[in-house]
């Protein structure tokens, strides 16, 4: 069987270019990759213009591997049910059910009280607010930086559309988890994989922006052979 194409879907922002190093690793082993770029800013684009967009991504290929980061799973989730790509794999994913928004979803998997008791376990103020710098950047090198786009703001309506797919799609999921995700702690993302899913996670070393932080570790775990199975149905 010949190698699929990566099409890699970037969280909050749309910022394809937060797959840069993780595309070069894949074309120095001579795997192929497109990173999709979302209009996260954009107040007329909503969740299916992302998933669109990401269909459109895929359309030239004829075999695709799916890989979505962090708010990417919504949409990359809803594209596999559309074209029923050889693999899905979640990146530290905000994982859906149907009918969610990804703005319900916070409080529906127990995201906040989770991500304050891993801050106090670690001696953070966990009323200190979302500092990127604390949240997203703290294991990222400066010079992986310099390979990103400008960042931008993600728009409301992305949060508020939900997720139509009816059930997850029938497609061998693979979930991926920071074990430093400061956002999503390790041990949250665990106990809503295997609810949401009925699946365990591969854990790589690095926090919610391992592409960034830890793109060869994580790159190998994206290459590595999986047996295919499906992913269960959500609850």
């Amino acid at each position: 069987m010949s190698a699929p194409t990566y099409v890699l879907v970037p969280g909050a922002g749309g910022a394809a270019s937060y797959w840069h190093l993780v595309q070069g690793l894949m074309h120095e082993r001579s795997f192929d990759s497109i990173a999709v770029s979302l209009p996260g800013a954009d107040d007329t684009k909503g969740l299916p213009e992302y998933v669109d967009l990401v269909v459109e991504a895929a359309a030239p290929f004829d075999d695709v591997v799916i890989v979505a980061q962090s708010l990417g799973a919504f949409s990359g989730s809803w594209a596999a049910d559309r074209i029923g790509p050889r693999e899905l794999v979640l990146v530290n994913a905000m994982i859906p059910t149907p009918g969610e928004t990804a703005g319900e979803w916070w409080e529906a998997t127990g995201s906040g009280p989770a991500r304050v008791a891993n801050d106090l376990r670690a001696g953070r103020d966990p009323d200190a607010g979302l500092d990127p710098e604390v949240y997203f950047l703290h294991d990222v090198p400066a010079e992986a930086l310099a390979g990103l786009e400008d960042p931008q703001d993600e728009s409301d309506i992305v949060f508020a559309t939900p997720w139509a797919p009816s059930a997850w799609p029938d497609v061998p999921t693979r979930v991926i988890v920071g074990a430093d995700d400061r956002l999503f702690p390790a041990a949250f993302q665990r106990e809503v994989a295997r609810r949401r899913l009925g699946l365990e996670v591969e854990v790589v070393p690095g926090g919610h922006l391992p592409a960034l932080s830890r793109p060869r570790e994580l790159t190998d775990a994206i290459l590595r052979t999986s047996t295919p199975a499906p992913g269960g149905a959500p609850t």
